[in-house]
């Protein structure tokens, strides 16, 4: 008998229509630019019109990726959703993404590891899938980060856009799929990056507001640094799990927070920037939508199709970091 694998079924991405270009920016803040361009490689990034939340956004990932399987609604059996910033701290965002697919009532709950998220999700995926407790898993990213930066603070605001994907993860005997992972995470560099208030350590009042604690706080220098040693060795985990080397590598899908970040993680790796994808020009950092978002205009220009084996990797807030391992196709 042939052994048990998750494999993508379906994939769907969205990003809002609104465009914030550098030269808005520069009408905001005291940067330029050149400035921007040099130091991250983002020109500009999406933002959520009012009225749009993540769950709205999620949904329409799931959308796509549900047309692009082939999948009713009513054949998943759990939906996962990876998000930083959900509609409201509680209920789960997956569980609004999935009512306003009106799928019938299944399992739902968020996972929150930072711009790993998704990572972090699409392993548990995998492993209900393998574990035979699932047979299909609808796996959303979706963040709204324009909610939390700070529009005053030049070192986050240029960073962040909103986005959102989706997978469709499916059961199946194919030598495909989800071929192995590396998690982790150091709470110690949890102070790093971070929303300070609105949670039990910093409940939110009037002070919180006053000293703009409700915004994103980053230490970038230590966080870039963390993050160029981050992510070469997620994927070489990743890559033994999966009982793999890079020269199996057809593709490497990071997460795009910087491409400075990239391109130093290429150079550790030794890997030609060439076989990564990079996109971060036109939608900056979308936290756990990023690498989903990444994967749809990759396979719309071709570079992904059957048999692509290629690695997804990211790092994020708590501190975490992780990677994994696809051979795309159903």
């Amino acid at each position: 008998m042939s052994a048990r694998a998750a494999v993508v079924a379906g994939l769907g991405a969205y990003a809002p229509e609104r465009i914030l270009t550098n030269a808005d920016l520069e009408q905001m803040l005291d940067t330029s630019d050149d400035w921007i361009v040099s130091r991250t490689g983002i020109r500009e990034r999406r933002i959520a019109a009012p009225g749009e939340t993540a769950s709205s956004l999620g949904a329409a990932a799931s959308r796509a990726a549900l047309a692009d399987s082939g999948v009713d609604p009513t054949a998943i059996d759990m939906v996962i959703c990876a998000t930083n910033t959900g509609d409201t701290p509680f209920p789960c965002t997956a569980g609004r993404v999935w009512l306003r697919l009106n799928g019938p009532p299944r399992p739902a709950f968020d996972v929150q590891a930072g711009c790993t998220g998704w990572v972090y999700a699409l392993e548990l995926g995998r492993a209900l899938i393998v574990a035979g407790a699932v047979e299909r898993v609808l796996v959303v990213a979706t963040d709204v980060l324009s909610s939390i930066v700070d529009w005053e603070d030049r070192s986050t605001a240029v960073l962040f856009g909103d986005g959102a994907g989706a997978v469709v993860l499916e059961a199946s005997a194919s030598t495909r799929g989800v071929l192995g992972s590396s998690l982790n995470c150091d709470g110690a560099g949890g102070p790093l990056l971070m929303l300070p208030a609105g949670g039990s350590a910093m409940p939110a009042n009037q002070e919180t507001v006053v000293r703009r604690q409700h915004y994103m706080k980053m230490a970038g220098n230590d966080v870039f640094r963390f993050a160029v040693k981050a992510l070469p060795e997620s994927i070489a985990g990743a890559l033994q799990a999966a009982h793999l080397t890079l020269e199996d590598l057809d593709l490497v899908v990071p997460h795009q927070a910087n491409a400075r970040i990239i391109e130093a993680a290429a150079r550790r790796l030794g890997v030609d920037l060439s076989r990564f994808v990079v996109n971060i020009e036109r939608y900056g950092n979308t936290s756990v939508a990023s690498i989903p978002l990444a994967l749809a205009e990759a396979r719309a220009a071709g570079r992904i199709g059957p048999d692509t084996v290629l690695a997804v990797a990211a790092f994020g807030a708590g501190l975490t970091w992780g990677a994994t391992v696809i051979r795309w196709g159903r």
